[in-house]
């Protein structure tokens, strides 16, 4: 007994211990992840919450498991929410209060936390509202949102005013990998709209758009606790090559300029400062469309743990639609240089993307 007392010992000493090294807090609640358009939970091994190597960054580590989140506590409870990748927030968000309303009745959780990649963001706010409408208690305790276009992409409006020829196409190859991936009910088009800050058309028959979406889901004490936000910015040959090819051939998003509603109409609130060259966008979307509620400090750390605070130099935002100041809008504080797909672990990159959520976990432990 005591030469195996001897070997825990040791094995934790070496970072192999349950709860070794380990550098957040766990949450009071579980954190539950969202994901953006296009995405899954795990696909072909590859975990679009993971590293460059498909390793889950919410995967606590146990005695003698490898590869493992070792920045988490290995009490820490999460879940990865599963909904159609190609769909309005209206749907895919319900989808998601389903998703949490049936793990929290597996697990006897009573609250939780979200976070939100991309379109996963506006999908964790319309999820907030209905498990609140549904419980009648403020079900989320935190949420965040990750490189969100709460204010609409320039790039979903730009696909869109390709007209048919390309949206029938896109629209095609949405439904038969959504359809592949998560069943039937995919709709490209309508997942495109979603992420047009204006109603894309009139003659549809529907109001879309995510100007219409922040209306109905408004940041609200009563459906999330605290709202937070990250901002992500990158330019140049450092962006993903799928996104870097997009911005030099296609379209370069100029997406620092202030102006409550759309003023340019390019797809986005706001309008440009008339350089798109610059780190104003992560490659899909503009600064000026990213922060929702507080936003979020993220710094690296070479030889300590990397953190996640509360930027006190930009005001919070409590109207999506109608910012208080130019600041929420352009202001480069706090922005983290990577672009719109490496802070889910597609690279190959430097960025440490398990120490990265860890960070964003401890910071829920000290709000939940």
């Amino acid at each position: 007994m005591k030469k195996l007392h001897t070997l825990l010992l040791a094995l934790c000493a070496l970072g192999l211990g349950t709860e070794a090294r380990a550098g957040a807090a766990k949450t009071t609640y579980p954190v539950v992840f969202a994901h953006g358009m296009g995405g899954f939970d795990n696909l072909f091994g590859n975990d679009y919450w993971g590293d460059d190597y498909g390793m889950f960054v919410g995967d606590t580590c146990s005695l003698f498991e490898t590869p493992c989140n070792e920045d988490i506590d290995s009490g820490q409870k999460t879940f990865v929410g599963q909904v159609q990748p190609f769909q309005s927030s209206e749907v895919r968000g319900l989808d998601l209060a389903n998703d949490i309303e049936g793990y929290m009745a597996s697990t006897g959780a009573t609250r939780v936390n979200l976070i939100g990649h991309s379109q996963g963001g506006l999908d964790a706010r319309k999820a907030a509202k209905v498990l609140y409408t549904r419980k009648g208690y403020t079900v989320v305790a935190v949420l965040v949102s990750v490189s969100s276009p709460h204010r609409g992409s320039p790039v979903a409006k730009y696909i869109l005013d390709l007209k048919p020829g390309v949206t029938s196409v896109i629209a095609a190859l949405a439904e038969f990998y959504g359809d592949v991936v998560y069943g039937p009910g995919n709709d490209g088009y309508a997942g495109a709209k979603q992420l047009v800050y204006n109603d894309y058309s009139s003659t549809d028959g529907v109001t879309t758009g995510a100007k219409n979406f922040n209306i109905n889901n408004p940041i609200d004490a009563r459906y999330a606790s605290r709202y937070v936000s990250l901002i992500t910015a990158q330019n140049g040959i450092n962006v993903n090559p799928a996104l870097y090819l997009v911005s030099e051939l296609f379209y370069d998003i100029d997406g620092d300029g202030y102006c409550v509603d759309d003023c340019d109409n390019d797809g986005a609130a706001g309008k440009g400062d008339g350089y798109a060259n610059e780190g104003d966008d992560d490659g899909l979307v503009g600064i000026n469309s990213q922060q929702m509620g507080y936003r979020l400090k993220y710094s690296e750390s070479t030889f300590g743990f990397d953190s996640v605070t509360t930027d006190t130099n930009v005001p919070y935002m409590g109207d999506i639609n109608t910012p208080s100041t130019s600041a929420q809008m352009t202001s480069t504080s706090s922005v983290i240089n990577q672009d719109h797909m490496d802070v889910v672990g597609l690279g190959p990159d430097t960025f440490d993307e398990p120490e990265f959520y860890a960070s964003i976990i401890h910071y829920i432990a000290s709000h939940d």
